[in-house]
Formats: structure tokens, sequence, C-alpha cells
């Protein structure tokens, strides 16, 4: 069989006719937007929002997590700064809880360990408030995502009339 023009322009109607359809779409869809505003209103409501109740503790685990060493660090910085600031002042009156224990160099050391790990933990907050965010409206997308074990293809021609006339098109 040769194949001439005309049947690569007849192949070529035919199949730009066509209309794909990865799924099923007739199903109610999650919205992503709803479910990230959810969560980005109480964590953990865009996940409850797509029926993923077991992200819930995770998320919680991880803020809670964040805040208790954004709170620990916190607590040491001002310590250490505090502890720094009665050293260095001159007055012979005023005396830290670190004498003997750290020189003034170490304090400084201390204090700045404990701001870079405060701010730290502040980005680790963040980062897991985003990430719970982002998640919940991933996860609304995916929802109505076949994942069955049937990956198999199955065309079937069709043909519609519509004001053109005739229109013949494969189904995939």
């Amino acid at each position: 069989m040769k194949f001439t023009p005309q049947i690569f322009l007849i192949l070529f109607c035919f199949l730009s006719f066509s209309s794909i359809k990865a799924q099923d779409l007739s199903q109610s869809i999650q919205s992503p937007k709803k479910a990230a505003i959810l969560s980005a209103a109480l964590p953990g409501l865009g996940q409850i929002y797509n029926k993923k109740y077991w992200k819930v503790p995770i998320i919680y685990a991880g803020l809670l997590t964040s805040a208790y060493y954004i709170n620990d660090n916190n607590n040491r910085y001002k310590q250490y700064k505090e502890a720094y600031i009665i050293r260095i002042d001159n007055n012979p009156n005023t005396t830290d809880n670190y004498v003997g224990e750290y020189s003034s160099g170490d304090l400084l050391i201390l204090k700045d360990f404990y701001r870079r790990n405060r701010e730290i933990s502040i980005l680790c907050f963040v980062g897991t408030y985003i990430v719970n965010v982002v998640d919940a409206s991933v996860d609304a997308h995916l929802f109505d995502y076949d994942i069955s074990d049937d990956i198999s293809l199955h065309i079937t021609p069709t043909s519609t009339t519509d004001f053109n006339g005739l229109t013949l098109s494969l189904n995939l």
C-alpha cells in the first residue's frame, strides 16, 4: 500500500478532531483553591477537606516542634544577651550568672548562636506552614486522579454532527 498525500491529509483531519480524555471528570472535584485557603486559615483544615486526616498530626508536630525551639532559643538568646550586657557595663555592683564559667567572648558567641538558632526555627515554622498550604492544594488537584492498575488505551471511532456537518473523530 502506497501512502499518498491524500491519505496523510485524511489521517491528519481524522486525528485532529479527536478528543482525548485521560480520566472521567464527571465526579465532583475537590477545589485546590478552597483547600489552600482552608489550610492557610487553620493548618490541617485543607487536609481534612481532602480527607487526608493522617497528615494533620504530622503538620501540628512540625509546627509545635518549631514553636518550642523558637521559644527555647529565644529565652537562651535573651539570657546570654543580658549576661553579656551586664558583663561589659563596667559596673562593679552588677554581676551576671556566668562569672567564672564563661568569658565575655564566650557569652557573645553563645548569644549569636542562639539568635541564629531562633531564626532557623522561625524559618522551619514558616516552611512547615507553607508546605501545609501547598500540600493541601496539590492533594486537591490530585484528589480524583486515577491510580488504578488499568493503564490500557481504548480507541473508539466516533462521528458527531454539528453545524459544520459530519465530523469523524477518535476517542482515546
